[in-house]
């Protein structure tokens, strides 16, 4: 009885925290999945930070626009519909929620939408858990476009997560605390940056 008391809780042990990190690993998945698909959309929508268009500079018409000549505009969701990009980027609530929840454009909601009613689906249908707040757009210039382009410069956008934690059903009573999600990002280059774009 002893024998088998403290095999038992070895092996019960042994076979949740299985469990517990296959679901990490979903986890970890659905993140770097999410943050590919936000990456695409933001650059074929609207620029989240609204300064975006007019930020390159013009002084050269033609002259290619270098790293670094305007930004990095960083846009991070606050609550209620708004939030903040670095170097008075302009937040656009409805360009953020296109990336987060798809061609729905409900700003202020964390709730993924139902994916049949979606042309394009957003962030949170490839995270569950996902919320608005975890999620931060990054436009830079890397060199890219050239200057009084029509569409305004072409930026590199990045798309991230910050403030994550695994998740750990079983573990967390015999000791585990949930884990910080490592710094998950996607990196593309913008495009015409319209909603309408396909």
């Amino acid at each position: 009885m002893v024998e088998m008391a403290i095999s038992m809780t070895l092996l019960l042990m042994l076979t949740l925290g299985f469990v517990d990190f296959g679901y990490a690993f979903f986890q970890w998945n659905a993140a770097t999945k999410a943050v590919q698909v936000g990456a695409r959309l933001a650059a074929v929508s609207d620029p989240v930070a609204g300064a975006l268009a007019t930020a390159a500079p013009t002084s050269t018409p033609g002259a290619p626009v270098v790293a670094g000549a305007y930004g990095p505009f960083a846009c991070t969701y606050t609550s209620g519909g708004t939030g903040t990009c670095s170097n008075s980027g302009a937040f656009s609530a409805a360009a953020f929620s296109r990336v987060f929840r798809g061609d729905t454009a409900i700003t202020n909601d964390d709730a993924c939408p139902d994916p049949t009613i979606n042309q394009r689906p957003g962030m949170c249908h490839f995270f569950p858990g996902l919320q608005r707040r975890n999620v931060v757009v990054t436009y830079t210039a890397t060199g890219l476009g050239y200057q009084t382009r029509l569409g305004g410069p072409v930026p590199t956008i990045t798309v991230s997560l910050q403030n994550m934690t695994f998740q750990f059903f079983f573990l967390g009573g015999f000791g585990f605390g949930n884990m910080t999600v490592p710094s998950m990002l996607s990196t593309v280059t913008g495009e015409d940056l319209k909603s309408t774009s396909p």
